[in-house]
């Protein structure tokens, strides 16, 4: 997709990879709205890009809350007459195994997964009717492989990629082009919160661990290529193919890679 002169709309556009993403599409779009929860936040980076000569403006939404994603885009709509990009970057982890409050996990899944839902449908009947637009999903390698240390992670993740390919499938005849971006190690928030955790030490200790403007222009540069899968750690392709050649063999590596950290830990009901 030709990203010139579009609108993106950015959730989670506070920091880490949203921020940085805002920063790389402002040149290039006509404008871009960075919303976040943090409404300081999402208010500094769009200050930061109006400073620079770019159009960008803040907006406060829960991604949880569907009125506030529609809201969002409305607003959107409002302002510079319609939405052609919207990233759905907001994410949570949670460090915590399957026996995670229901609360934990139901707050997993609306953030991790159902904020896309909601920003597909905010965004789509206007797409629709113009043939063209694009949804831009942050997922994780977590999809492809397991997030040890964080089960509703983990489970959230496999939803949300499986969303995003349905989605592809279901919309791509009609011009709407979707993206899952499936980054590994980022080092964002997100990730420092985990420092302590097994998830965040396993994260660390398999591969690169990129900046969010590293991570940001692989994702501009595979959305202007029309790629679906984005994998900004090119070695997940690697394991992904690994665990579907052979799942016995992937499951007996991750368990062996889980008690090289702790050993003996499981978290069991």
């Amino acid at each position: 997709m030709d990203l010139a002169g579009t609108v993106a709309v950015i959730t989670g556009g506070g920091g880490g990879i949203g921020a940085a993403l805002a920063a790389v599409l402002a040149p290039v779009c006509r404008a871009v709205v960075v919303a976040d929860i943090d409404m300081p936040a999402a208010t500094a980076t769009a200050t930061a890009l109006n400073a620079k000569g770019f159009t960008a403006s803040a907006y406060h939404v829960d991604v949880t809350d569907e009125t506030q994603v529609q809201a969002l885009i409305a607003d959107a709509i409002s302002r510079y007459g319609q939405v052609d990009v919207m990233v759905s970057n907001a994410g949570i982890a949670t460090g915590q195994g399957v026996t995670a409050s229901a609360t934990t996990w139901q707050r997993a899944y609306a953030v991790n997964v159902l904020a896309h839902v909601y920003a597909a449908n905010a965004c789509l009947p206007g797409m629709r009717a113009r043939g063209y637009g694009a949804l831009v999903q942050m997922v994780s390698a977590a999809a492809l492989t397991t997030m040890i240390g964080d089960a509703p992670y983990t489970v959230s993740k496999h939803a949300a990629l499986g969303l995003a390919e349905w989605l592809a499938v279901t919309y791509g005849s009609e011009g709407i082009q979707v993206s899952a971006v499936c980054p590994q190690g980022v080092e964002t928030r997100l990730l420092q919160e985990q420092t302590g955790e097994l998830g965040g030490q396993v994260v660390r200790a398999a591969g690169d661990v990129l900046s969010p403007e590293t991570v940001a222009q692989v994702v501009f540069d595979g959305v202007s290529a029309g790629t679906f899968l984005i994998l900004p750690h090119p070695d997940v392709a690697v394991y992904a193919q690994a665990k579907a050649t052979d799942p016995q063999r992937w499951i007996n590596s991750m368990q062996r890679f889980q008690a090289s950290f702790l050993p003996g830990r499981a978290d069991t009901p």
